[in-house]
């Protein structure tokens, strides 16, 4: 992969992003570029949302150092943040200047539907796979009764299940 294809892939997940930017890497690095499979996309998803810092950075930056190293990663940050950056300050400015307007109100209310929906529809995509599994589904449940349920800490409650899943995942292995 040439750091441009991933210049431009990243510039298009950073202009799909409104509103649901995990539903655009994905929409990009799986469906269309190819660049991981569904279950490395959930792989992917899981450790850049453990590790510090922003999801989508931490993603991006075990993409884009998969396939180009250091200058890879410049180029994807790059792509990710140019136009979405420039949009933003524009949005900002006519939005300073008209959110009293009922109709820009409405319009804002519409959006945040949107970004709910394509939430909803990644986590659907994404549960395609974890049904696959029996101990995807365990662990899913898991994670769910913790911090749904019993309203566990997810940080512990993750942390948790990730020690558990490997001492499964290590149990299984040695039979």
């Amino acid at each position: 992969m040439s750091l441009w294809d991933l210049f431009t892939g990243f510039v298009l997940v950073g202009l799909f992003g409104f509103g649901g930017i995990a539903a655009s890497f994905y929409h990009v690095a799986v469906e269309r570029r190819k660049w991981l499979s569904v279950d490395e996309y959930a792989q992917t998803l899981a450790v850049g949302q453990i590790l510090p810092g922003a999801s989508l950075m931490n993603m991006s930056t075990i993409v884009a150092d998969r396939f180009q190293g250091l200058t890879g990663v410049v180029c994807a940050l790059m792509g990710l943040f140019t136009f979405p950056l420039i949009i933003l300050l524009l949005l900002i400015t006519c939005y300073d200047q008209y959110a009293y307007l009922a109709e820009v109100q409405y319009a804002t209310k519409a959006a945040a539907a949107a970004a709910v929906g394509l939430t909803f529809g990644i986590g659907l995509k994404l549960a395609k796979g974890i049904l696959k599994s029996g101990m995807g589904l365990v662990f899913a449940s898991l994670s769910f009764l913790a911090i749904g349920v019993l309203r566990l800490p997810m940080l512990q409650s993750i942390f948790s299940l990730v020690a558990l899943s490997m001492l499964v995942i290590y149990w299984r292995s040695k039979k």
